[in-house]
């Protein structure tokens, strides 16, 4: 069963631990757990924007999430390319184990040459970039009592205001 998902930072994780698994030896972290050592190939993570999206139908609000995963290594040359690549291959169609009610497929996926300073070292890298939406908060469909809640459009001043749904007649 996917885990239900309250914040942005789970799907960091999700990531992570989705990458960990499917590419062993792989090092998974964010630009700040990068600690030099490039004997492994190393995959930073960053959550570069928040934006917001449509509702789901459900009620919950989306958080339109631009991810970056950006392949570093030491040596120069395409294998930063290849394990782009792969990267790509498995942010297809991935929802990273969480629910589908709650996290969309990525979107506008991309690859390109980048570069990464550390210090005073440049190292090879690629990023892989993609969008993903997330729906994170309470539903509007029920309130904690589970009565089934709605509100039209033309009847309310505000749509997104939980307030002003009313309790389906029984």
């Amino acid at each position: 069963m996917p885990a239900v998902i309250e914040k942005p930072s789970q799907l960091f994780s999700a990531i992570a631990e989705t990458l960990r698994t499917a590419i062993p030896g792989l090092k998974v972290g964010s630009h700040q757990d990068f600690d030099g050592t490039v004997d492994l190939p190393w995959v930073l993570i960053a959550i570069e924007r928040d934006a917001p999206g449509n509702r789901a139908n459900d009620g919950r609000i989306a958080h339109v999430l631009t991810i970056s995963l950006q392949v570093v290594l030491a040596s120069a040359g395409l294998a930063a390319c290849d394990l782009a690549s792969e990267l790509k291959n498995l942010v297809t169609d991935n929802r990273w184990n969480l629910s589908g009610d709650q996290c969309d497929l990525p979107m506008n996926i991309d690859g390109i040459p980048s570069t990464f300073i550390s210090e005073t070292r440049e190292y090879t890298a690629w990023t892989v970039s993609f969008t993903q939406i997330l729906h994170l908060g309470p539903t509007l469909l029920e309130d904690p009592l589970g009565i089934p809640k709605f509100a039209r459009t033309w009847e309310v001043s505000n749509i997104d205001d939980p307030d002003q749904y009313t309790a389906l007649e029984a």
